[in-house]
């Protein structure tokens, strides 16, 4: 099998959570004990959110980890959270590797299930700028997304509290998600969401987007003949 790499910290609490789903996902898919082999370069979360360059230092910041990443030896790569795929494009270009981009692999997991109509919840980065959507509206789905004051609402979840584990607002992401009755499936666009919403929590479908990407990176490790 081809070396994992993951770009982490961003924030730790999904980063472990990618973790774990490796985990569970090597018991389920191997024989006992064999796990490939990862590696995680846990970026500092409070550096790259403050960077006073913005996404130009970020962006920096995600080729630089890629590049110790492919220095030791990964093959495969991914990062394991939604919102700095803004800048995905220019960090694959940028380091010549095979790499897994989370959007794809939810694009992907979408059509195998015949999805159209999608909500997508996230950072407001995510949610109200373009880059996530258009790429889902390029594939063919129906994307839409919350308010701006609900926006503004998620947004402050994630940072303030699920980014720590806290789960007191459970009950309002979940209100929010019913409230979009049209939506078919809820994008769950912020790895740290599904430490509060849970398949079979909501009445929708629900694509977690941390362990779609989990599997696709896992696929694309599995070496054929």
């Amino acid at each position: 099998m081809k070396k994992i790499g993951l770009i982490g910290g961003l924030s730790p609490e999904s980063t472990m959570y990618y973790y774990r789903s490796f985990v569970e996902m090597s018991r389920e898919r191997f024989e006992p004990g064999f796990y490939p082999e990862l590696m995680i370069y846990s970026l500092n979360f409070s550096k790259f959110a403050n960077h006073p360059e913005g996404w130009e230092g970020r962006k920096e910041m995600l080729i630089d980890a890629a590049m110790r990443l492919k220095s030791a030896g990964s093959e495969v790569m991914g990062i394991t959270a939604n919102t700095p795929h803004i800048v995905f494009p220019e960090v694959r270009d940028a380091v010549d590797t095979e790499w897994v981009s989370i959007i794809d692999a939810v694009a992907d997991e979408a059509k195998r299930r015949g999805l159209k109509s999608l909500l997508l919840l996230g950072t407001k980065t995510t949610m109200s700028m373009p880059f996530y959507r258009e790429a889902l509206e390029k594939r063919g789905f129906e994307v839409m997304v919350p308010d701006e004051d609900e926006m503004n609402e998620v947004d402050k979840i994630i940072r303030e509290e699920l980014m720590f584990e806290d789960l007191r607002s459970k009950q309002y992401l979940i209100d929010l998600i019913e409230k979009y009755e049209d939506a078919e499936v809820v994008i769950l666009g912020c790895t740290e969401i599904p430490l509060a919403v849970k398949e079979g929590g909501v009445s929708k479908d629900v694509l977690d987007t941390a362990r779609i990407h989990m599997k696709a990176i896992m696929d694309a490790a599995v070496e054929t003949e």
